[in-house]
């Protein structure tokens, strides 16, 4: 009877022993020459995932992880969603990052200055947003996000927008649809009083051509202040951004007087007053220079090369500058400022 009781207590001895060793391989951490990328399709149990780990060779036997999640229920509770496991990582702290939802999170980049097709564009190339829209029209796309009739061009916030997996280029379409509403709602509770816009639409048009105007930042002011002197006084904008937005697929890097004297909607130099639409995402600094313009004197501009300009007062100022600047151009001549002087806020 004693030899038995011993035995049997030399058995449940070892069996702890044997069970907390096991237990213990849950804080050994694992060795991975790069990230990886661990996927848990949604409705999946922990017991599946707890396999999966173990046929991927992130823990070595997936009993004491099934065991774990037995003794502690709450460490069980794991999220759908794709993850990412580094060198180093127990499968602890694995399971903790399930539970948290802390997904692997990617990002994609609307430029300030893009059009609606160029941001159209970078959607369809992210390889790991699920493309909802690929087959869309554009007035399918507005349609969906309740603005239906609305043209799209200028109407999407320039950001870096991050997103999970379970994403699809439709969720990030409508974030930067809403950040736009946003910001536009915020920078026009702020305007300067006396503009002539009659709606927070009209600054966006003009903010999109400020946009496309200038990359020198300290210069945004400046160039609306100048467009909207022009509105002011009954002049035409007169600016090549709008005129190349209204070739569309013609403009091929140039244009030229033909191309000036050419009637589009979008011709500043034909029309009177801003075009129809935006012709491109404008960031918050140019919505604020529409809404905040510099309050010169100046009416003219004409580009310097080297990524700036030269502000006239005059006609007869502004000729003198074009003939200095552009009919003689100088040899690095560039229309945008470098990084640096973007950095530095220009020169």
């Amino acid at each position: 009877m004693i030899i038995a009781l011993c035995a049997l207590v030399l058995i449940i001895a070892g069996s702890g022993l044997w069970v907390w060793q096991g237990m213990q391989t849950l804080d050994r951490p694992i060795t991975l020459e790069e990230p990886l990328l661990f996927d848990v399709p949604s409705g999946s149990a922990f017991s599946q995932i707890a396999r999966k780990l173990e046929s991927e060779g992130l823990v070595a036997d997936s009993l004491w992880l099934r065991l774990y999640g037995r003794l502690y229920p709450e460490q069980a509770r794991i999220k759908a969603g794709e993850y990412e496991f580094s060198d180093g990582m127990t499968p602890k702290a694995m399971v903790e990052a399930m539970v948290a939802g802390d997904t692997k999170h990617w990002s994609i980049q609307f430029i300030e200055g893009w059009t609606f097709r160029e941001m159209r564009a970078a959607l369809a190339q992210s390889p790991r947003l699920s493309q909802e829209t690929a087959d869309w029209t554009d007035e399918e796309i507005m349609k969906s996000l309740g603005a239906e009739g609305e043209h799209p061009e200028g109407r999407f916030f320039p950001d870096t927008y991050l997103f999970v997996s379970s994403e699809t280029d439709l969720d990030l379409i409508r974030r930067a649809y809403q950040k736009m509403s946003d910001v536009l709602a915020e920078e026009w509770a702020g305007r300067e009083e006396g503009l002539p816009y009659d709606t927070p639409y009209e600054a966006l048009i003009m903010a999109s051509i400020v946009e496309r105007e200038t990359g020198a930042p300290h210069e945004r002011e400046q160039v609306a202040g100048v467009f909207v002197r022009r509105l002011e006084k009954g002049m035409r904008l007169q600016t090549d951004p709008t005129v190349i937005y209204g070739m569309g697929d013609k403009y091929k890097g140039r244009i030229g007087s033909r191309d000036l004297r050419t009637y589009t909607p979008y011709n500043t130099y034909r029309i009177n007053g801003l075009p129809p639409t935006p012709i491109a995402l404008p960031g918050r600094e140019a919505i604020h220079a529409a809404l905040n313009p510099d309050d010169g004197e100046a009416l003219y501009f004409v580009a310097r090369g080297d990524g700036t300009h030269k502000f006239s007062r005059t006609l007869r100022e502004h000729q003198k500058a074009v003939r200095e600047f552009q009919l003689n151009r100088r040899d690095d001549y560039r229309s945008s400022p470098s990084s640096k002087e973007q950095a530095d806020g220009g020169s």
